[in-house]
């Protein structure tokens, strides 16, 4: 009996000794965090060779000044004479191929001509061309070949010294642009490269190129367009194919993606007043970098009584 009495008192003691084991504290359940995202490479900055035409250091003086531009945005932008055409693209093909940098041709006269010889040069060594604007280029320059990404015709169709209405080969699915400024009299083959407008829109689109993604050329429509009479010339590089809803006008369009009526009758073939067709498809000329679409098509305002 005592004996018992004893192991009874000392399981009571042990049990008193033993800690109590604690509660599990709720734990709420986080989800880790997510991984840093991999550093972006930032794309490298374009390399820009520009031509003069014929006496350039005389006639195609814009040139250089759109080189200064360019090189006080940041950019390598030097200035050639297209009679070493063929040496300085045997040069841009070799830095390519040693470092490769988006390319950009430019080139007025003689200077444009060039532009497409170094684009052939460099498609038969499988090379890309991301940008080539051609200055009223001479009537004998070649057509645009499939490796050039982008490419933009500035002229004057009834130039004698240049008037070249480049087209591109066929099949080209690049961003196509061309206008012809013969309706404008105060341009001529040798200030049309001076202007500071123009300028300044090549300096924006050169800057844009290593900031975008390569926008699919899939649904890129070429634009030709014969410009008004004192308009100034805004640089579009390509088309691109808008549904018409019900109510739509070609002016309501124009103005819902803020461009002028008339781009709008040329591309379409249409008087500006033509009627649409729910369904219908108009092109409709964009940026390097299109802008915001509309949300919706802006319907013409009703009629005041």
């Amino acid at each position: 009996m005592l004996a018992a009495i004893a192991l009874l008192a000392l399981g009571t003691a042990a049990t008193a000794a033993s800690p109590a084991k604690p509660k599990r504290a709720a734990v709420a359940a986080i989800a880790p965090p997510p991984p840093p995202a991999p550093p972006v490479e930032p794309l490298p900055s374009p390399k820009i060779y520009l031509f003069r035409g014929a006496m350039g250091p005389i006639f195609s003086t814009g040139i250089d000044r759109l080189s200064e531009k360019l090189t006080q945005a940041g950019f390598s932008a030097d200035v050639y004479e297209f009679t070493i055409c063929r040496l300085i693209g045997n040069r841009a093909i070799a830095s390519y191929k040693e470092t490769p940098a988006p390319i950009v041709l430019i080139g007025h006269s003689m200077g444009g001509l060039c532009s497409i010889v170094i684009s052939e040069m460099a498609a038969k060594e499988n090379i890309p061309i991301s940008l080539v604007i051609a200055i009223d280029p001479a009537h004998a320059t070649g057509d645009v070949p499939l490796n050039v990404e982008r490419f933009i015709n500035i002229f004057l169709s009834d130039s004698v010294l240049g008037g070249g209405d480049v087209v591109a080969v066929p099949g080209y699915r690049g961003h196509y642009a061309s206008y012809d400024l013969k309706e404008n009299s105060r341009v001529t083959h040798i200030n049309i490269e001076k202007s500071d407008d123009i300028h300044r829109q090549i300096v924006e689109m050169v800057t844009q190129l290593p900031r975008i993604p390569a926008q699919t050329q899939a649904d890129a429509v070429p634009l030709r367009y014969l410009v008004p009479a004192d308009t100034l010339v805004e640089l579009w590089d390509s088309g691109v194919r808008v549904p018409v809803r019900a109510g739509d006008t070609l002016e309501s369009i124009a103005a819902a993606h803020r461009v002028p009526l008339w781009t709008l009758a040329q591309s379409n073939s249409l008087p500006e007043n033509a009627p649409l067709t729910p369904g219908q498809s108009i092109i409709v000329p964009r940026h390097l970098t299109p802008p915001e679409p509309a949300t919706a098509m802006v319907t013409p305002p009703p009629k005041r009584r």
